[in-house]
């Protein structure tokens, strides 16, 4: 079987052909739809929504970090697509030792496409592939803004504990192509990936704005009434999928952040 080397370096075998194929990670799984091979996927999670016919037919493994290693097994996959960060690496180690797992570990654009163009490869569907990463290089190049950013803003993504999205993560990345500088880049916890924030954190930090996500908690309205007072400018509830789904959800998504940019930045 061909080697593939995975975005955390590790050498998978994989059929030249995989036709069953898991994937335990939402934004992945509705790639692989768009690419052709959403009648190749025999086992997906309850958080691939997307698409809608997909998630209410294939066969539901669990959770991204619960999935049952029995019900993968059951489907006796010939690949299965992991993320270093969505998925238990525990789980992932038990997959491993009988299927290939090919891990992606995403925290910018340029890694999202070289994603997608992999995964376009080992499945042979790299024209399908390239049909979605050539628009999308293009939109985000042009997105990325051509000065340093002027507003600050704080990506919260959980609450009780306040969670916030760090400068080491795609969300970040997507806020800096928006023109915004991520609020804990001067925090002393800069360098989690997603740290845990009091208060009286987020009222040191003064950010210009604050982003409450869809995702993974879900920020309603009375939540932007909570936060409010510690925004220099406006709390507003964002689109999650358009900051975190790296994919061809990207693609969908850039009207609406090109819309959000629009308001906010001018």
């Amino acid at each position: 079987m061909p080697q593939h080397i995975d975005q955390t370096g590790r050498r998978v075998l994989i059929p030249e052909n995989p036709v069953r194929i898991v994937s335990l990670v939402p934004s992945i799984t509705e790639y692989l739809a768009d690419i052709g091979l959403a009648d190749h996927l025999v086992g997906i999670t309850k958080f691939c929504i997307h698409p809608e016919k997909l998630h209410n037919n294939v066969f539901q493994v669990g959770g991204t970090k619960d999935f049952k290693v029995e019900k993968v097994r059951h489907v006796k996959p010939d690949l299965v697509v992991a993320n270093r960060e969505e998925n238990d690496r525990i789980l992932i180690n038990q997959i491993a030792e009988h299927f290939p797992v090919w891990v992606s570990q995403i925290s910018n654009v340029e890694g999202a496409l070289e994603m997608m163009t992999e995964l376009g490869k080992i499945t042979n569907r790299n024209a399908e592939a390239s049909n979605w990463t050539e628009p999308i290089l293009k939109a985000y190049v042009e997105l990325h803004p051509p000065a340093p950013a002027q507003a600050t803003a704080l990506y919260l993504i959980w609450r009780k504990p306040y969670m916030a999205a760090g400068t080491d993560t795609f969300i970040n990345d997507i806020l800096s192509r928006l023109g915004f500088q991520n609020s804990l880049q001067s925090f002393g916890k800069a360098g989690e990936r997603y740290p845990e924030l009091s208060k009286n954190d987020i009222a040191a930090l003064q950010p210009d704005y604050i982003f409450l996500s869809s995702e993974p908690y879900p920020f309603k309205q009375k939540h932007i009434e909570e936060l409010q007072q510690f925004a220099q400018k406006s709390t507003l509830l964002v689109d999650g999928e358009a900051f975190s789904w790296y994919g061809s959800r990207m693609l969908k998504s850039y009207p609406y952040l090109i819309q959000l940019k629009k308001e906010l930045t001018g």
